[in-house]
């Protein structure tokens, strides 16, 4: 695969609806690979896929995920008992990368990653067709002054996370450095926060205001159809991991169990 393909394919599906979709918002669906068996993966990416998700996402496994809930900081210490590296990950995702057409992003902690080493793991994500990753824990200036060159060089997407504290001109900051779509982080918490109800209209009006180079995608506490519309009333779409995770943790049928649930939010 060129670089030229590989960048094409980092881009492909991430800024335009799909066009057979229901509507014009885009599901991106979470989950932390090497769960609730280290070789469900594959599995649960071809789940997501023909359930009608427009993007996935895939946690790499870490032993301190500071940006995650306590549902996904669980997943996180089963999948490293279970045996899953990004090594593993990386050769699972390319076993199945002619199966799936959707983007597959990556979202990790940078401490793995440069043990495993940043640009071998940039041209293991290329080669295994993944179009963008996210690193929570990597600050902006980190991201331009040593990583930004090595992510272009191999035609990878890279997404930066926003809150509703980031001021205005911060969040243009980011959405510049951005490919693919900028993560609106719904609320000032971890992932799974417990609130019944999303309320940030507020923020998400702001964020519409900015006239922003990349399509916003909305995350954390999106639990339902409810709340998926709710937050893509101003947004390109939504992402939904602690509640998929939570199916892959808890329920036995869990492929049914999730296709059903992913199929209920755009449906």
């Amino acid at each position: 695969m060129t670089d030229q393909n590989t960048s094409q394919h980092a881009t492909r599906n991430t800024q335009h609806p799909t066009p057979n979709s229901p509507h014009s918002k885009k599901l991106n669906i979470y989950f932390t690979a090497g769960i609730p068996k280290l070789e469900d993966t594959t599995e649960i990416m071809k789940l997501i896929q023909h359930s009608g998700a427009q993007i996935m996402e895939i946690g790499m496994p870490y032993s301190d995920p500071v940006a995650d809930g306590p549902v996904i900081q669980k997943a996180h210490e089963i999948a490293l008992k279970n045996g899953m590296t990004i090594a593993k990950l990386l050769e699972q995702i390319k076993s199945v990368k002619d199966e799936i057409s959707i983007p597959i992003v990556l979202m990790g902690y940078i401490n793995p990653i440069l043990s495993f080493g940043f640009e071998e793991f940039c041209q293991k994500c290329r080669d295994a067709g993944v179009s963008g990753v996210i690193i929570p824990d990597l600050p902006a200036i980190e991201f331009e002054k040593n990583y930004a060159k090595i992510l272009a060089k191999f035609g990878l997407n890279f997404i930066f996370l926003v809150t509703p504290e980031t001021p205005n001109e911060r969040i243009k900051y980011l959405d510049s450095l951005s490919s693919g779509f900028l993560y609106a982080v719904s609320s000032s918490s971890t992932t799974g926060n417990s609130a019944k109800e999303i309320n940030n209209e507020e923020y998400l009006e702001r964020l519409s205001g900015l006239n922003l180079k990349n399509p916003v995608m909305i995350g954390f506490g999106i639990k339902n159809k409810n709340d998926f519309e709710k937050v893509t009333e101003k947004a390109a779409g939504g992402i939904i991991g602690t509640a998929f995770v939570n199916i892959l943790l808890k329920k036995e049928n869990w492929a049914e169990e999730g296709e059903s649930f992913i199929r209920s939010i755009i449906n």
